[in-house]
């Protein structure tokens, strides 16, 4: 078939043809945005979930939704080389100036300014602001978040920031995407700055997207952080989900799957969102058409393992350390499911603490996380295939 008509889009944070298994999270949130323009107290919230599940795509959904209820709406992406508040600032400056082209003048918008000016005083030394420079064009308000006290600071300027937008009868919507770069003292200060803010009934909310090891991230940076965010759970699709997700983008074409080839690719993909863009997406180019058969998905399932195994999964293996790569080599070997930490340090012939720098070390990389006490799995599906697929012999054993 024509492979400009292709509806599939395998990439990261690419929506989908058919949003489809969400619709309960984006009625969450539009509740809670909804609650807090009105003045009602409303939670943050974080989406969880593993690598490849589209955390990204409702994140993005639920800005576009923010922006339709009024909120001045942001989106960021966290990332290992660049601190919160050099990712916060240019963002937030922006905010202030949308508040202040408003009619009239704002005494709460102009304190804003002077806030984020003395904000950005009080890090430069401490944080990795780099050569951030932002025209302001006003004073700092000294003795405001000016301390370089990253927690007390960013608590100052986002009551600044909600206290401008309350002002001018606005909200604002900060979204994080990547929640688990950041560091457990920038993660703690994001908290700590939303617990100031629900307690004067401001209207800001924050609504991130991580990996699952965010949510004990959180409770270890502050015990209160339950009482401010929920969390919910974006997994794999159902199988009816998973198979909308593939059917309804095609047959608005005047094309279908086969049943059994529907099969095969949510067995292959197990249900996971971006992978079924990528089955479908080969599918799609290799069928005659205009029904996609159980031997295109077959002929689908070889191309779309070379392609995650060039892309998708090896950018994250060449990340890797070689005795990282043992590490994760041998979860793989132990099998697809959680595993304990003591098998894997058997596997390595040492004690489970000899390992267990390896083991953090994955964590904070984002490879795996521990859904239990002394548990570990991959946080990208699949990845302990490719793990055997790109490392056949085991070279761990005897060390």
């Amino acid at each position: 078939m024509n492979p400009l008509e292709n509806p599939f889009s395998p990439g990261a944070g690419s929506p989908p043809p058919e949003l489809v298994g969400r619709d309960a999270i984006l009625e969450q949130a539009h509740v809670a945005l909804h609650r807090l323009r009105l003045g009602r107290p409303a939670k943050s919230m974080i989406l969880v979930g593993l690598r490849g599940v589209g955390k990204t795509v409702p994140l993005n959904r639920i800005r576009t939704i923010a922006e339709g209820d009024g909120f001045r709406a942001l989106l960021i992406e966290a990332h290992e080389n660049k601190s919160l508040p050099a990712l916060l600032l240019p963002q937030l400056r922006q905010v202030l100036f949308s508040l202040d082209a408003i009619e009239n003048v704002s005494e709460k918008v102009k304190r804003g300014f002077r806030v984020l000016r003395s904000f950005m005083n009080g890090l430069r030394a401490k944080t990795k602001l780099g050569d951030l420079e932002l025209e302001l064009g006003v004073d700092p308000e000294k003795g405001t978040a000016d301390s370089g006290d990253l927690e007390a600071d960013l608590s100052e300027l986002f009551v600044a920031v909600a206290e401008a937008a309350a002002d001018r009868k606005k909200a604002v919507a900060i979204c994080i995407d990547k929640l688990q770069y950041l560091s457990e003292s920038e993660l703690s200060a994001l908290i700590m700055a939303l617990h100031q803010v629900a307690q004067r009934a401001l209207p800001l909310v924050v609504v991130g997207a991580g990996l699952p090891q965010i949510i004990g991230l959180s409770g270890r940076s502050k015990s209160y952080a339950e009482r401010l965010f929920d969390f919910p759970a974006v997994g794999p699709l159902t199988p009816a989900d998973a198979a909308s997700a593939l059917q309804s983008p095609v047959q608005r074409q005047g094309v279908c799957f086969a049943e059994d080839a529907i099969t095969e690719v949510l067995k292959m993909t197990q249900g996971y969102p971006y992978f079924l863009q990528q089955w479908g997406y080969e599918a799609w180019d290799i069928a005659v058409g205009p029904t996609i058969e159980l031997n295109d998905v077959k002929e689908a399932t070889v191309r779309s393992v070379k392609a995650l195994d060039q892309s998708f999964f090896r950018v994250r293996f060449d990340r890797l350390t070689p005795r990282e790569k043992d590490y994760l080599r041998a979860l793989a070997e132990l099998g697809g499911r959680p595993q304990r930490s003591s098998d894997i340090a058997e596997l390595f012939g040492v004690k489970v603490q000899s390992v267990a720098p390896l083991r953090n070390g994955l964590i904070h990389k984002g490879m795996i996380y521990s859904p239990a006490h002394g548990d570990i799995e991959f946080t990208v599906p699949l990845f302990g295939e490719f793990m055997l697929r790109v490392m056949p012999t085991a070279h761990f054993r005897g060390r």
